[in-house]
């Protein structure tokens, strides 16, 4: 590749193009330099793959003006590349013959959001598929739909089928058929015979044997054991390729195990020239700390588990003086059984006026006493958690005769409301996050809103960033309440998404129940509102 430039943000992407044409055109004057570049392609090892993509690999990015580009690799990703087949075709060629999996194949790639660790992998793959013999390699994620779903561009197989699509017909097999040779989740090379496929779930490693195998993710497949004991037997060249997801898995402790350099490398934000401090500051803005720390920082303690609700953020929301116009609702959190409390929490735009408890009474007479307490306070809407014993609610309010007080069931255990956490910053980018892929459940998402509502108050109280009231909160001085939302715990689970710390986790470790913590949490959370017969989001006001 001749064009180097100085400045990654300042491209001159049509001097690459220009250049990109005239080789083109060079080749296709002479089946002598076809030749030539294609051997040197098949035997230049590293250096030969890095050529490849710069001379004609495109790659894909939505959120630009241009979005089709060419890649051209900044120098760390090119320390990838080398590194990568050092430790996968390179080491291979060493140890050919050896019955034993060698100590230098294979590795884990720890990475920041955004490093393009996908379409190096990818990028590796093709063209190793295309021009060395004898290669078989696979890929495998946590859901199918992250493995290939055609013409999807954030999937993996798809950024194989853009990169393919874009390459002269004189690079690709003799035989090749794009219709019959690349499918879903396998493109087949017939003149040499290699290929490469995907899996997904617990299905991974299980589709015979391989050469090379990524595992992308690694860090959030949902049951690793059963994915490590099936790929013990797949492939003696192993890639886990992901960003931190807490201390509480295999990638981390695979992680803490290696060395840097050698069997581990690493992708911070700070390798990628075209993002500086400025950069950081404004994605510190955007992004929840949490997801920041995971998915930029590389922190695996900053999104390992932790109190939800900080001490110091509960304090800088105690009655602060806020409008109270908007949304009047409250949340009723009906007792379970023996020292469990009843729990209604009351709130007036984006103050909590009150939070009561009560320990006596059935359900029947909890759900009269909470209906009477928003009569006298003016509220006609009763959200309450309808698992359990709190299911007879709605009828026992419409038995006693308060027809002026709508109940809103809320099942705790739900999935969480259909929308993003993190809206992409265009309509094609793949940056964003939606709410089903950062939460365990419905609980664990209006748990967390409530955190960032706390986090926000103290933000704006401190004076390190200005909000508008309406994304803030305000709570009466309960003491009672105040201890039980700063002692609740989060964690990730199994497949990478908050999950709150349930009850009876709580009551092991000798904790209370956060009764008063819950009816808060669902009195700030996001509803679902019934239309007909069908349950929609209820708007943002409303949450």
């Amino acid at each position: 590749m001749i064009y180097q430039p100085e400045d990654y943000t300042n491209i001159n992407y049509t001097e690459v193009f220009i250049e990109r044409q005239r080789r083109l055109y060079s080749i296709r004057s002479s089946i002598e330099k076809m030749v030539a570049l294609r051997l040197y392609y098949s035997t230049g090892g590293a250096q030969a793959c890095i050529d490849f993509i710069e001379d004609w690999v495109m790659t894909y990015d939505p959120r630009r003006k241009m979005a089709w580009l060419p890649f051209i690799l900044f120098p760390r990703q090119k320390e990838f590349i080398k590194w990568l087949h050092e430790r996968s075709l390179g080491a291979k060629e060493l140890n050919d013959g050896l019955d034993k999996r060698s100590s230098n194949m294979g590795g884990l790639v720890e990475k920041s959001r955004d490093a393009g660790a996908t379409w190096l992998c990818m990028a590796y793959s093709i063209w190793a598929w295309l021009f060395v013999d004898g290669v078989k390699i696979g890929f495998g994620s946590r859901k199918e739909l992250l493995v290939d779903r055609i013409g999807d561009p954030d999937c993996i197989f798809e950024k194989g089928r853009m990169i393919l699509n874009r390459l002269p017909v004189e690079l690709l097999p003799q035989t090749f058929s794009g219709h019959d040779d690349i499918g879903f989740m396998k493109f087949l090379n017939r003149s040499n015979g290699n290929t490469i496929t995907g899996e997904a779930g617990d299905n991974i490693g299980r589709g015979g044997r391989n050469t090379i195998y990524f595992v992308d993710e690694s860090a959030f497949i949902s049951r690793p054991q059963k994915i490590d004991a099936s790929l013990s037997q797949n492939t003696e060249c192993r890639f886990d390729v992901s960003t931190p997801n807490g201390s509480n898995n295999p990638f981390y402790r695979r992680r803490m195990k290696g060395k840097v350099g050698e069997n581990v490398f690493v992708f911070d934000w700070r390798d990628d020239p075209r993002k500086d401090e400025d950069w950081y500051a404004r994605k510190k803005k955007e992004l929840d700390p949490v997801v920041l720390a995971q998915e930029v920082d590389r922190d695996y303690s900053g999104s390992a588990e932790g109190i939800v609700i900080r001490s110091e953020w509960i304090k800088a929301a105690i009655e602060l003086a806020l409008p109270t116009t908007g949304i009047k609702t409250a949340a009723l959190d009906v007792a379970d059984e023996g020292k469990d409390a009843n729990a209604v929490a009351f709130r007036k735009g984006v103050v909590c006026s009150s939070v009561i408890s009560w320990y006596k009474g059935n359900t029947a007479q909890t759900t009269k006493k909470a209906a009477f307490e928003c009569r006298q306070r003016g509220i006609k809407e009763l959200r309450y958690d309808k698992i359990g014993v709190g299911a007879g609610v709605k009828g026992e309010i419409s038995n006693a005769g308060y027809d002026d007080i709508t109940a809103i069931p809320i099942n705790s255990a739900d999935s969480p409301t259909p929308g993003w956490y993190i809206k992409p910053t265009s309509i094609k980018a793949n940056d964003g996050k939606k709410n089903e892929d950062m939460f365990l459940n419905y609980r664990a998402q209006m748990w967390w809103l409530l955190r960032r509502r706390f986090e926000k108050t103290w933000e704006h109280v401190t004076g390190k960033r200005k909000y508008s009231y309406e994304e803030l909160i305000s709570i009466p001085n309960d003491h009672e309440l105040i201890a039980e939302i700063s002692s609740v715990t989060y964690k990730h689970s199994g497949s990478g998404k908050i999950q709150i710390e349930s009850k009876k986790d709580m009551a092991r470790r000798g904790v209370p129940s956060p009764n008063k913590g819950d009816a808060l949490a669902m009195c700030y959370g996001p509803v679902r509102i019934k239309h007909g017969a069908t349950w929609g989001r209820a708007s943002a006001k409303a949450a």
